[in-house]
């Protein structure tokens, strides 16, 4: 059963940090604003499941019961190997971790703090439909980060509007890696709910062993979606039951370009195989403005055949 952790106090010294306060509580983890020794701001991320650990308002240390402990333990590990990984990449499109360590019983990652606002919040505050220049511009920064990311051999798994920053000129920044998350979800009843509904893809409902680039490329497709609808497309394990999302290509012909809603409804295709196998390619697409080459092409005249159906 899921609960709430209190976060560490106000001006609480966290090894060489200073916690000034909380900025987001995830059922996953704890992000705070803090400084470092120079004065630095930093935004500190803590793993702190609150399905298998339970911190109270005067504890530093999260009390996790031994039926949880294995998983607590597993999914700790992972952050932490996570952290190591991510702490690689340089790019300016991905958050940058510049610290990684264990303290107070679990671990912490510590990244440049960007200002802005984040795309779920500029899409609801938004007057209007998102100019096509704009998400095609926006999007393919977006996938030239993925891209880094995939070629070092990881996957983000967690990509929604609420994970892109928009700096104030309008660079993206992808936030928010989920691969902890993805690892426990299945240890059990309780760890049910570590994805993101409407921008998980089919494989990550119990089929990790399907994962791959083209799972991150599902959750662009769903972002692209959100940011003409206004909120995410039906869930994917619903989809696989009774698919009712009604494809862009249907949606907004006339108010969009015909292949970039192609290009959405490509990415939104629920068998994985299907899908483009890296972000170059959907990149590169988007750039263009014209369909992937070769085998998806026929998907495109199939695409656009819904209008007319």
């Amino acid at each position: 059963m899921s609960q709430t952790n209190f976060p560490l106090p106000a001006n609480f010294q966290l090894e060489t940090y200073r916690i000034e306060r909380q900025l987001s509580h995830g059922g996953f983890s704890i992000v705070y604003l803090a400084h470092d020794a120079e004065g630095t701001p930093v935004a500190i991320k803590e793993y702190l499941p609150n399905s298998l650990a339970l911190r109270g308002p005067d504890a530093i240390m999260p009390t996790i019961s031994p039926e949880h402990s294995a998983a607590f333990n597993h999914g700790l590990k992972c952050f932490f190997e996570e952290g190591r990984a991510v702490a690689r990449l340089d790019h300016p499109y991905l958050v940058r971790v510049t610290d990684f360590f264990r303290a107070n019983g679990t671990v912490y990652l510590v990244m440049r703090y960007e200002r802005g606002r984040t795309l779920h919040d500029h899409v609801r505050r938004h007057a209007g439909p998102l100019k096509e220049a704009f998400l095609t511009d926006l999007f393919a920064r977006l996938l030239d980060g993925l891209d880094e990311v995939h070629s070092n051999g990881l996957l983000h798994l967690d990509i929604k509007p609420a994970n892109i920053l928009l700096r104030s000129d309008d660079s993206p920044v992808l936030l928010d890696f989920g691969a902890a998350r993805q690892a426990l979800h299945g240890e059990g009843e309780y760890l049910k709910g570590m994805y993101t509904p409407g921008y998980a893809a089919p494989e990550q409902y119990g089929q990790r062993e399907l994962l791959g680039p083209w799972s991150d490329l599902y959750a662009i497709g769903a972002c692209l979606y959100a940011c003409l609808e206004g909120s995410s497309p039906q869930p994917s394990d619903q989809r696989k039951v009774d698919d009712t999302l009604e494809p862009a290509m249907r949606r907004w012909i006339g108010e969009y370009s015909a292949n970039f809603l192609a290009l959405i409804d490509f990415c939104l295709v629920l068998d994985h195989e299907q899908r483009a196998r890296n972000a170059r390619e959907i990149q590169l697409a988007l750039l263009d403005r014209k369909a992937p080459p070769g085998v998806h092409v026929s998907l495109f005249g199939r695409l656009r055949s819904l209008i007319n159906s």
